[in-house]
């Protein structure tokens, strides 16, 4: 008793790929209801926020917490809080560290990346791949803390950025980056007679905004976000930025007194706590869509040599 094999036929050259045949009318059906669900998903808890942040106090009391839709809206929460209390100087202490703290990181992140991408620099490849042991290897809570001590950093606003000046994920992008730029365009300047910093500011920055762009945005997200090396190394509270302000007040639902934020009169718990978290949530919802056209651009370019 034999057995034979049903013959394969080959697929036409011209075939496409399975992937990209067009979708049947059910498949897209499928993808629309799939999109509106994430979409709802996303889009009602934010909307509940925003929402309970401009409810009256008469209407979140009839609600029991939560507004959908509000009826009369006011502004009433976002006046409070930014009178000149405890939040608002939050924020201004939020906006400094991400503005220094990114500034610093693309500066230095720029410079080394374009030391290790280029060959023949002394001890490129030993500073290289102590960057890449960072990535495997954490240094840890206790050596961190130990470390800030040690430079006089506790209670300082630099303890919230040296540490994080340099990460190697984005050193990595960016030297990859800086790496696929064609070597004709080095030759050429230096036949001219430009140096490095001429090559670097005139040729490669012009070259690189996606990369620095996206870059940028993952420093500036990561310095508006944290919040955990505050707590630890931020004794006076009056130096928190928004984001502890937003964990103790907000996720503790610990209350804010009048004298916190400067005022006798308060509205609403509940809008002054969702008013804090629009506040930490816009600045980087609204950079995102301004950035988003490069990520493509700098992150897969980036990644991709050759």
């Amino acid at each position: 008793m034999t057995f034979s094999l049903p013959l394969l036929r080959p697929r036409p050259e011209d075939a496409r790929p399975a992937w990209e045949e067009e979708p049947t009318r059910l498949g897209k059906s499928a993808k629309a209801v799939v999109l509106t669900v994430v979409c709802a998903v996303m889009i009602l808890p934010f909307l509940t926020v925003l929402s309970t942040s401009l409810a009256s106090r008469e209407q979140i009391t009839a609600a029991g917490g939560f507004v959908l839709f509000p009826t009369d809206p006011t502004f009433e929460a976002y006046t409070t809080i930014l009178s000149g209390g405890l939040v608002t100087r939050a924020v201004l202490v939020s906006i400094g560290i991400t503005v220094v703290g990114t500034t610093l990181s693309l500066l230095t992140t720029i410079g080394l990346a374009y030391a290790l991408s280029k060959r023949g620099v002394p001890g490129s490849k030993p500073i290289l791949l102590m960057v890449l042991f960072t990535l495997l290897f954490a240094p840890g809570m206790i050596p961190m803390y130990v470390l800030v001590k040690e430079l006089g950093l506790l209670d300082s606003y630099w303890a919230l950025i040296l540490p994080g000046l340099v990460n190697a994920f984005n050193l990595v992008v960016m030297r990859s980056f800086f790496m696929n730029i064609p070597e004709e365009l080095y030759q050429a300047a230096r036949i001219d007679g430009a140096g490095d910093w001429r090559i670097l500011t005139r040729i490669v920055l012009p070259l690189s905004k996606g990369v620095i762009a996206v870059v940028g945005l993952f420093y500036a997200v990561t310095y508006w976000n944290a919040f955990f090396n505050a707590m630890l190394y931020l004794n006076d509270s009056g130096k928190w930025p928004i984001q502890v302000v937003l964990r103790t007040y907000v996720v503790q639902s610990k209350q804010m007194t009048g004298d916190q934020l400067g005022l006798q009169h308060l509205p609403p718990q509940q809008s002054i706590s969702m008013a804090v978290v629009m506040l930490a949530l816009l600045p980087i919802l609204l950079l995102f869509p301004f950035l988003q056209k490069y990520f493509t651009k700098g992150v897969l370019t980036g990644a991709i040599k050759g």
